[in-house]
C-alpha cells in the first residue's frame, strides 16, 4: 500500500484563486484589501517570512503596508502603532510578525488588535469565538489543514485524531475546528506518557514539534491507512524536514503531508483567505461577530 500524497501547494493555489476573485468583486465596489505588517528587529527568519507574505499579497491583488520596526522598539510605541492601524479605514488586517523582542509583551500586543482585523485569528475576542464554533477570522495554519482536508474530500465524521501539538497557533484551534467536523480529539505534549501508543490508535496524527531531536514520527507509530499531516519544519543538514518520516510513513498512510510542499503553503494562503474576509467585513459584506 503506498498512500497518496496531500499536496499543498496545488490546494494554496486553489485558495489564492479563489482569493483573486475575491479582491477583484472587492475592488468593483471601491475597496483595495490592504495588509499590514509588523516586524520588530533583525530576525533573518521572521524576515523572510514578512517578505514572502507580502509577495504573495501583491499575486493576488492585495496591497501591504510595511512596518519595519528597530529592536528597541517599546510596548508603549508598540500600542500607539496598532491603535493607528487599528484607526486606519485603508487598513483591513494587522499582521504582528512573532516571536518579539523579550521587552514587548505578545499577549498584550495581540490583544490590541482590532478582532476585525485580526488575520491571525490570535486575539482574545477571536480565540472566544473559535471554541464556541462561531469564528471567522481562523488562526491560519489550523484553517489551512482543514481546507486540505475539505479539498481532497476526506470525511471526518467520526475519526479519531490526535494532535501532538498544543500551542496556541497550532495544537489548541486545531482541537476546536476538528470538534465542529465531528471528529473525536486527543491532545498531546511533552508531558504525554505513552505517546505512541496514542499515535497507533489514531485514524489521524497531525504531529508540530519542529525539533527532530525531540520527536520524530516513524511507519511504526501508525496504523495501517491513518492520515498523517506533518506540521512541524526544522533544519537538518542544511535540509528543510519536518516531524514525520515521510519515505516510510507514505507506504502505510492513506494520506501524509510532505515537508516542505504540504502544510506550509497553506499558512500563507489562508492568511490571503482572512485578509479578504477582513476587507470584506470592514464593507459590511460579512458580519463580524
Amino acid at each position: 500500500m503506498t498512500g497518496q500524497k496531500i499536496d499543498g501547494t496545488a490546494v494554496a493555489n486553489a485558495v489564492k484563486e479563489r482569493v483573486r476573485g475575491a479582491v477583484k468583486a472587492l475592488q468593483s465596489e471601491g475597496v483595495t484589501p490592504c495588509l499590514a505588517t509588523v516586524l520588530v528587529g533583525e530576525n533573518p527568519a521572521s524576515d523572510v517570512y514578512v517578505k514572502n507574505k507580502q509577495k504573495a499579497c501583491a499575486e493576488v491583488g492585495i496591497t501591504t503596508k510595511d512596518h519595519k520596526l528597530p529592536e528597541s522598539f517599546s510596548q508603549q510605541e508598540m500600542n500607539s502603532l496598532i491603535d493607528l492601524l487599528n484607526n486606519d479605514s485603508t487598513v483591513h488586517g494587522i499582521l504582528v510578525q512573532l516571536p518579539l523582542p523579550k521587552q514587548l509583551d505578545e499577549f498584550a500586543t495581540i490583544s490590541r488588535i482590532s478582532p476585525i482585523k485580526d488575520v491571525d485569528g490570535l486575539t482574545p475576542y477571536n480565540v472566544g469565538l473559535l471554541s464556541t464554533g462561531r469564528s471567522i477570522l481562523k488562526p491560519c495554519t489550523p484553517s489551512g489543514i482543514m481546507e486540505m482536508f475539505d479539498y481532497y474530500n476526506i470525511d471526518l465524521i467520526g475519526k479519531h485524531a490526535v494532535i501532538v501539538n498544543r500551542s496556541n497557533l497550532v495544537g489548541r484551534p486545531l482541537y476546536n475546528l476538528l470538534l465542529e467536523k465531528n471528529v473525536t480529539v486527543t491532545t498531546c505534549h511533552s508531558k504525554t506518557k505513552n505517546l505512541k501508543e496514542h499515535c497507533q490508535k489514531a485514524d489521524i496524527v497531525i504531529t508540530a514539534v519542529g525539533d527532530r531531536t525531540k520527536f520524530v514520527l516513524t511507519a511504526d507509530m501508525v496504523k495501517d491507512g491513518a492520515i498523517v499531516i506533518d506540521v512541524g519544519i526544522s533544519r537538518q543538514d542544511s535540509k528543510l524536514v519536518g516531524d514525520v518520516d515521510y519515505d516510510s510513513i507514505i507506504k502505510k498512510a492513506s494520506y501524509a503531508t510532505p515537508v516542505p510542499g504540504g502544510v506550509g503553503p497553506m499558512t500563507v494562503a489562508m492568511l490571503l483567505k482572512n485578509t479578504v474576509t477582513a476587507a470584506s467585513i470592514n464593507k459590511g459584506f460579512v458580519s463580524g461577530s
